[in-house]
């Protein structure tokens, strides 16, 4: 899979047209996933355009279904990754509800290129094995595009110059 994703991702051409890559791997659940993440710095704002997530699952049964688990998962990581803060006062939490919790939109979902090994094993766990590396790619992506570590998240408390 790391292969993979860094042949679908283009992997070593930084900076071209101000996108910068970011590579992130993961296991769990019987689970191989790699990916790369294309993003840009935007008025100090990350922006991610693209992820390209390569999966060893075993044998996928529905591949529609497969596809859109990983899909799920990458977004919503990018949303833990970006905007997912949560304070609490006193033990509570100070955010209520979705109005005072920033969630991902449709608007910051990024492009989502997937690509499956081919095999004959048995099947195995998806959806959150896509979630970790997503985080990575994007804080590593960061680092390319700023120089700077990505040291807590979200990075919506950081603004990138």
């Amino acid at each position: 899979v790391v292969k993979m994703a860094a042949e679908m991702g283009g992997w070593g051409k930084q900076g071209e047209n101000n996108i910068y890559k970011g590579f992130g791997a993961h296991f769990s659940f019987g689970t191989y996933v790699a990916q790369v993440a294309d993003i840009s710095i935007v008025q100090g704002k990350v922006k991610v355009h693209k992820v390209y997530c390569a999966v060893d699952c075993g044998r996928v049964i529905n591949y529609a279904g497969a596809e859109n688990q990983i899909e799920g998962g990458i977004v919503d990581g990018i949303g833990h990754a970006l905007f997912g803060e949560l304070t609490f006062d006193k033990g509570a939490a100070e955010q209520k509800n979705f109005n005072s919790y920033k969630m991902i939109r449709m608007a910051d979902a990024p492009e989502i290129e997937v690509k499956f090994v081919k095999n004959d094993i048995p099947p195995m766990g998806l959806g959150e094995p896509c979630l970790p590396p997503v985080c990575a790619g994007v804080g590593n992506a960061i680092f390319y595009a700023t120089g700077q570590r990505v040291r807590k998240l979200p990075v919506s408390l950081t603004t990138f110059m």
